[in-house]
């Protein structure tokens, strides 16, 4: 990690592994539900994109990995990644991690049996959740956070929940399940300024555009390619850098002779 926002492609605990110990401020991270299907075929299939949208057509966004443990693979696995963050991050540093409704009660579990101790949830509302005949609507993802031991009482005071859509594909969405960049670049502020957020599962680089916004330092990780390229081309579009839009190429100035 000599940069100051970097992305590296290949397997999140093998990654975490390489780090430092106590060097990090914070984890803000959306690692996979494996859940989002009622029965366990859904579960089961290979393509997150049919689980997610119903639609193969969906081609646009490409599939992501990691999203087919039954219950109690995917709480071993948590456990097992999230044991290892708390080794890299500092004392009093924060775990911040979205779930859903379904894996709520295991993410709770698994933060607790990876050492850190539970500080809460923050609700994520969806305005635009699809409504229900005769049940409850499903309008809330949730964020589960941690910390590695005790907490300083200084820094900004934060919201108890957000209320905001989903990116839809008109609004530049890259992932099927992309997360809002102002509501992350509201969670990545629980680290201080200047401080290093890590980000397991970069997915389409929101943690990272979000830290360059709010003026922190960012490492991540992601295992799919086509997401890993997504990834550093938008952190890079954040800090001004110039990339390819799909439209044209890099201007050079080296070539003007």
């Amino acid at each position: 990690m000599t940069t100051s926002h970097s992305v590296h492609h290949g397997d999140a605990l093998a990654w975490l592994q390489t780090l430092d110990t106590a060097s990090v401020d914070a984890i803000v991270t959306d690692p996979p539900y494996s859940s989002g299907g009622m029965t366990r075929s859904d579960r089961a299939g290979s393509s997150t994109k049919v689980k997610y949208t119903g639609d193969k057509a969906q081609s646009e966004y490409a599939d992501f990995s990691g999203d087919n443990r039954d219950q109690r693979g995917w709480g071993y696995w948590m456990s097992l990644w999230l044991g290892e963050a708390l080794r890299v991050t500092k004392p009093g540093g924060v775990l911040v991690m979205f779930c859903d409704w379904r894996q709520l009660p295991t993410a709770t579990d698994v933060i607790q049996s990876g050492g850190w101790v539970w500080r809460g949830l923050v609700p994520w509302i969806k305005p635009d959740s699809r409504p229900q005949l005769g049940r409850f609507t499903q309008n809330a993802e949730f964020v589960a956070w941690g910390s590695n031991g005790p907490m300083p009482i200084e820094g900004d005071c934060l919201p108890g929940y957000y209320i905001a859509r989903a990116p839809r594909a008109n609004e530049g969405r890259q992932h099927i399940t992309q997360k809002p960049v102002d509501v992350v670049r509201s969670l990545v502020r629980i680290a201080p300024r200047g401080g290093l957020v890590i980000d397991p599962f970069t997915g389409s680089g929101t943690t990272g555009v979000a830290c360059v916004h709010e003026g922190r330092r960012f490492a991540g990780c992601e295992s799919v390619a086509t997401h890993h390229a997504t990834a550093v081309r938008r952190i890079a579009t954040a800090q001004g850098a110039a990339v390819p839009d799909g439209l044209q190429g890099v201007f050079d100035l080296g070539e003007i002779a």
